[in-house]
């Protein structure tokens, strides 16, 4: 994938990196007019959440209503189609030469952006206004505000003993581990803002043992930095518990990585001529509206990039094999985004 986008922004520009990264996966970087006055992020991700051996694997077009259905087409394979189709119709304007534009696309925002987020909050320092084209909701509006989201590992240690014969000499971890995931899942009961998911969790084995060893993953989302403190310190302080008691050990992992992209008079204004060129276009009024689910766009928010984000296709279905995405808005977003970057050219788009 990253050998085929790298072809096609080829057609934009010969000015091309592919980045490593620790985990052996690709980040693409690629550039024009780095020393232009005003300089442009635009940002997205190649992953999918659906691995290579999941039966969601093809694609297939609908007729009524016209509709793309297939793995990450809304999220975001739509996106990059609709960055790389405006930036090409960008450069066929006279304002063009005023705006450096820069596209990062990177390969592991799905879980994360664990080892890409230096790379992207480095872009961010570099440039003036960023650009996230992550889906539009099903209703067509954009994105006000995010939740961060994170990943916390648990993994608890006990000790083995005969299940029958001296029970009460093991201590048992999948229990433990069992016990603080329900009093985290219940967090949001007293924390406002929140989310919690246990998504995944295992442990033990031969069932006439006192199992010694379990482990769990889990996916706290949080709208606020006081909600982010809040469920820190919770997790936190249930892990202690365990490692206070006799024969538990538990470690911990993982955890907020950025902050939550919330409303600025900066990201309102830039809506607001965003809107401006929505309706000069025909277009339906433009809305935006408050999402759970985090994106790269929160890491450039939490650099102090002012930000668009849900800039690509309309789409719905998201990590489902029902993922879709509205064919028509392909075109819209594609021509609502370019006239706000020739706009901004032109010096009628001031920005923050």
């Amino acid at each position: 994938m990253a050998g085929t986008l790298a072809e096609a922004i080829a057609e934009l520009t010969p000015h091309i990196e592919r980045i490593p990264l620790a985990d052996g996966r690709t980040a693409i970087r690629a550039e024009l007019r780095p020393d232009a006055k005003i300089k442009v992020l635009c940002s997205g991700h190649y992953d999918t959440v659906f691995e290579a051996d999941h039966g969601f694997q093809t694609a297939q077009i609908s007729e009524n209503p016209p509709r793309l259905n297939g793995p990450g087409v809304a999220d975001m394979k739509g996106g990059i189609v609709v960055m790389l189709a405006t930036l090409a119709a960008f450069e066929k304007s006279p304002q063009a030469s005023a705006i450096g534009w820069t596209i990062l696309l990177t390969p592991d925002e799905e879980i994360g952006s664990l080892y890409s987020a230096e790379v992207i909050e480095a872009e961010a320092t570099r440039h003036q206004l960023g650009l996230v084209f992550e889906p539009a909701r099903e209703s067509g509006a954009m994105v006000r505000s995010r939740a961060d989201t994170s990943i916390f590992k648990i993994e608890v240690h006990g000790r083995e003993a005969h299940a029958g014969r001296n029970p009460e000499e093991g201590r048992n971890a999948v229990t433990a581990l069992a016990q603080l995931c329900l009093e985290i899942d219940a967090l949001p009961q007293s924390i406002p803002d929140t989310l919690v998911n246990v998504g995944n969790f295992n442990g033990g084995g031969t069932v006439n043992i006192v199992p010694d060893f379990a482990r769990a993953e889990i996916n706290a989302r949080a709208s606020t930095q006081a909600g982010i403190d809040a469920i820190t310190g919770a997790i936190n302080a249930a892990v202690a518990a365990i490692n206070d008691r006799e024969g538990f050990t538990a470690h911990l992992s993982g955890g907020f990585k950025s902050a939550p992209l919330q409303l600025t008079p900066a990201r309102e204004a830039l809506f607001a001529a965003l809107s401006q060129c929505a309706l000069a276009l025909g277009h339906p009024p433009l809305e935006w509206v408050d999402v759970s689910g985090g994106s790269d766009g929160n890491l450039l928010h939490g650099a102090g990039l002012p930000v668009l984000d849900g800039l690509g296709p309309i789409g719905g279905g998201l990590h489902s094999d029902r993922e879709y995405i509205e064919l028509p808005s392909l075109t819209t977003a594609v021509h609502r985004t370019t006239l706000f970057l020739e706009r901004l050219a032109a010096n009628e788009i001031t920005l923050p």
